[in-house]
């Protein structure tokens, strides 16, 4: 017999996630490949551990806004709903607005083929994406158990979601 908890560091993770709410119509290219990116890291390598729940996992993932509140809807292998961590968005609207400017000054970077400029933003989306990653873990904090570069990821996704609205 181990001393292992029913929900070990195997299980601790997502398998499966999933955006909802509006169509991603409105996504710049660059933006649906941040998405597309974050979400496929995501499920190859992130370590999400909710607090309170016994059910072991890997959990599925459904992340969406809804009346200005971050969702993570969080599900078991069957994609039964186990427990909702529901969040204020306020403390992440300086962070995706900032997000927003990063990627309008990207886009405009490459159209001008302006390499220094490139290299700057993303030196500049990397400072940014590790603000929004400690934000996202003290956020979190209690509710469920994350590593940095889950919470990296989960703040690409949710600058997207934000993007939808």
């Amino acid at each position: 017999m181990t001393d292992e908890s029913p929900k070990t560091s195997r299980s601790a993770r997502l398998s499966r996630i999933l955006l909802e709410g509006e169509a991603l119509t409105r996504l710049s290219e660059l933006q649906e490949a941040d998405r597309a990116q974050a979400a496929a890291d995501l499920v190859v390598e992130n370590h999400f551990d909710p607090v309170g729940t016994e059910v072991a996992g890997p959990y599925g993932l459904h992340l969406s806004i809804f009346e200005g509140r971050l969702v993570f809807d969080i599900r078991d292998g069957d994609d039964a709903p186990l427990t909702a961590i529901v969040l204020a968005l306020g403390p992440f609207r300086r962070l995706i607005k900032d997000y927003q400017l990063l990627v309008d000054s990207y886009a405009l970077a490459v159209a001008d083929g302006r390499e220094a400029r490139i290299q700057a933003i993303d030196m500049g989306r990397r400072g940014l994406h590790n603000e929004g990653a400690e934000l996202m873990m003290a956020r979190l904090a209690g509710k469920a158990m994350i590593d940095f570069e889950t919470a990296r990821r989960l703040f690409t996704l949710v600058c997207v979601l934000h993007q939808r609205i």
